[in-house]
């Protein structure tokens, strides 16, 4: 018989049977129940950001359950050249770079259009991520995906905590605070949701979710 909890090098982790079993059923269940919900809102918002001249849908590298790197989908929010931009503005801008280097993101991006403003602030940019989940690349909930380098710079020790469970839609980070919290502590809470993930803790983080990105200041 299998004990309870599996242990790693960065502590002890849930082997229920909810995390074995139940997880994935709700992350199946749930994603193909709030796709069919929401399929007049995603069909609106393609065409509103094809009427942009773009791609709809961007992918990015992240970093998945067991070290597994996948394209995880967003609808396109940012210019073509955003890279460029992000770039220019973190050599001339030492408040920005600042910024950028504690968050690693930014609440003036010049890098975002103004659609993609209003696509990010409720959340709606991240619906693509719903085909992530019945692809299993991620789950409903559980940490924040994250690129190769941020999981290498700024997980550090944590890094094996945030391999042991697949990505989230939604997570801790996203109902405790979002953008008024550090990295190190984005970091601190994904490692605990690792160590300490069930049934009614994922429920309680989707009842959440639904609060904050439904409230004005849901960024």
């Amino acid at each position: 018989m299998k004990s309870a909890e599996a242990r790693d090098a960065g502590g002890i982790y849930p082997n229920n049977l909810y995390v074995r079993y139940g997880k994935r059923s709700l992350d199946v269940t749930g994603a193909l129940l709030v796709a069919a919900m929401l399929l007049p809102v995603i069909c609106l918002v393609a065409c509103l950001v094809r009427m942009q001249g773009r791609n709809v849908i961007f992918g990015h590298e992240r970093v998945g359950r067991d070290g597994r790197h996948f394209r995880c989908f967003k609808f396109r929010s940012m210019v073509p050249d955003a890279e460029t931009r992000l770039r220019e503005l973190l050599e001339r801008d030492p408040a920005a770079r600042a910024e950028w280097e504690e968050h690693h993101k930014l609440d003036n991006d010049p890098r975002i259009t103004r659609l993609g403003q209003t696509l990010r602030r409720t959340s709606l940019d991240e619906l693509p991520q719903l085909w992530n989940v019945l692809r299993g690349d991620m789950s409903l909930v559980g940490p924040r995906p994250v690129t190769p380098t941020e999981l290498t710079e700024r997980y550090g020790d944590h890094a094996g905590a945030y391999q042991t469970v697949r990505p989230g839609v939604t997570g801790a980070w996203q109902v405790s605070g979002r953008n008024n919290l550090s990295y190190e502590q984005r970091v601190r809470l994904d490692r605990d949701y690792a160590r300490d993930h069930s049934l009614t803790g994922d429920l309680s983080i989707l009842i959440r979710t639904v609060k904050v990105v439904v409230a004005p200041n849901g960024k």
